[in-house]
């Protein structure tokens, strides 16, 4: 089996779809000639020619307006916006329309598409190309999210997503487009959405991350453990719809938990677990829960490292947390 990394394994995806289905069709800004701008189209107009893998104009409404007439018309439209800080001219494209049309039409025209688009922090690109914007949209009601953290699960959750009948934004974290590698098969498999996975067995407590920052928490996990203290890593993969059970079921284990997430504090996704976990396992719960996040200021240049939660800074809260 292949060793890829996170590029690759998209790429990968990307290529089966496109030979399997002809309705298949990527579009944005230099994913044709150029391959993207971190080269995860590379190679596919070359294969697939310029009518399938299309340049478009710099114009991120224009993109999403585009493939959600496709997707009306029973094409599967792949936009790609180049820096989700950008998806921002696309918004009401995306909440106001593509988000509604399944149900404002009563299932007849689903519009199902995957906006695939790099996410987060760490290769200091700034307050413009460095942000989390995932509880924008998992508090649109119509639209699936998904964040993942390795190779396998790109391309396993990027296929899946391709053949939902629901439009998807992908999230992929640029951080470890290049620094995760994994074992990928090369041929056809799915990982289903809404599926969460442990990925640190523990009983003493549950640490939830995605993207990057699951990296962050297995580390700090690990040196949690060199005192004493058993973590359980939880890897949500698809953001929204949530698989609660899974989240509940590990809280119900150890009775404590941290969320992990770059975005800032206020509003973010870890909010709205921990509200669902206080609905739903709040008798189980021996110490309040706790967020360790991004912080209430733009995404910062010179300060990128403070800025995210890393794990010296999630490593206190565990600690916190498992003696309370």
């Amino acid at each position: 089996m292949p060793q890829m990394n996170m590029v690759q394994a998209i790429n990968d995806a990307l290529r089966l779809e496109l030979r399997r289905d002809p309705r298949v069709v990527l579009l944005g800004e230099d994913v044709g000639k150029v391959g993207g701008v971190f080269r995860v189209t590379q190679g596919l107009q070359e294969e697939f020619g310029a009518d399938r893998v299309i340049d478009t104009p710099l114009s991120e409404g224009g993109i999403i307006g585009a493939a959600i007439g496709m997707a009306l018309y029973g094409m599967r439209p792949v936009p790609e916006i180049q820096f989700s800080d950008f998806i921002f001219p696309a918004f009401d494209q995306i909440v106001s329309e593509l988000a509604k049309f399944r149900y404002r039409s009563g299932g007849e025209y689903p519009a199902g598409m995957v906006i695939r688009t790099p996410v987060g922090g760490g290769i200091r690109g700034g307050h413009y190309h460095s942000q989390s914007p995932e509880a924008y949209f998992i508090h649109t009601p119509g639209l699936k999210v998904v964040c993942p953290s390795n190779p396998y699960d790109a391309k396993g959750l990027l296929l899946a997503s391709l053949r939902d009948p629901d439009p998807v934004l992908f999230f992929e974290p640029k951080r470890v487009y290049r620094a995760a590698r994994a074992e990928v098969p090369e041929g056809d498999y799915t990982v289903p959405l809404s599926q969460a996975r442990v990925v640190r067995e523990g009983r003493g407590v549950t640490v939830i991350a995605w993207g990057a920052m699951l990296y962050e928490a297995l580390e700090a996990a690990n040196e949690a453990a060199r005192q004493g203290i058993d973590c359980e890593v939880l890897d949500l993969r698809t953001l929204w719809p949530v698989d609660i059970d899974a989240v509940v079921a590990s809280v119900k284990k150890t009775g404590r938990v941290v969320v992990v997430h770059e975005a800032p504090r206020s509003c973010g996704f870890g909010a709205e677990l921990i509200a669902l976990l206080n609905e739903k396992a709040f008798l189980h719960l021996e110490a309040p829960p706790v967020r360790v996040t991004g912080y209430d200021t733009p995404f910062p240049y010179t300060l990128e490292m403070d800025y995210l939660p890393l794990a010296a800074r999630i490593l206190p809260a565990l600690v916190e947390t498992a003696r309370y």
